[in-house]
């Protein structure tokens, strides 16, 4: 069985973009797109699913073309100087920095987490600086109890950040997208799947 931190890395740059311009889209160019552009449904079909004509279908799904081929990391970040960040970005949060993290951190700076119903997570994202502080800060006065075993600093899904073992013994990878040397939206994917 491969090594998952080896294939952490190979994950291709374009993965984070992509699912963060599908996420963007309206449910039903959402919708219009993945049925014909990556199932291959006809417009015909997808115009009885979704209760529209197949018209209607096309030009959903040409918009979400568009907008998924706009969706770029606006403000690529130096590959060495992105694991800096994520080194300094683990030490405050998990040491419990707070102030040091908070600068760090966007004003509009949004946290996702993903337990996959299997590992605790958050309910739901995140956002703005001082609700990211805070919950950074309750991480870390748990962490004493049980610290997570940092693995080692990767890109994951094209992002800088860090895979950790943690105190339950699961793999927990944590991905930063920076924007203008701050962090802008952190990434935590909790499910062990």
């Amino acid at each position: 069985m491969p090594d998952p931190v080896v294939e952490m890395d190979a994950i291709e740059d374009v993965t984070l973009p992509l699912m963060l311009a599908l996420e963007r889209l309206s449910p039903l160019e959402r919708a219009a797109f993945l049925l014909h552009d990556v199932f291959g449904e006809s417009f015909d079909d997808i115009a009885d699913s979704l209760g529209r004509d197949a018209a209607a279908c096309r030009q959903l799904a040409s918009r979400a073309r568009e907008h998924v081929r706009a969706e770029k990391l606006r403000f690529p970040i130096e590959r060495a100087h992105g694991l800096e960040i994520a080194q300094a970005f683990f030490a405050a949060s998990r040491g419990g920095e707070i102030g040091r993290l908070s600068h760090m951190l966007a004003t509009d700076v949004s946290l996702y987490s993903d337990g996959g119903g299997k590992r605790p997570a958050a309910a739901r994202v995140m956002l703005g600086s001082d609700e990211v502080t805070r919950t950074f800060a309750a991480i870390a006065r748990l962490a004493r109890s049980g610290a997570a075993e940092l693995i080692r600093y990767a890109y994951v899904n094209g992002l800088p950040g860090f895979i950790t073992r943690e105190a339950d013994g699961i793999l927990q990878t944590t991905a930063l997208l920076i924007e203008a040397g701050r962090v802008k939206a952190i990434y935590v994917m909790r499910n062990p799947d």
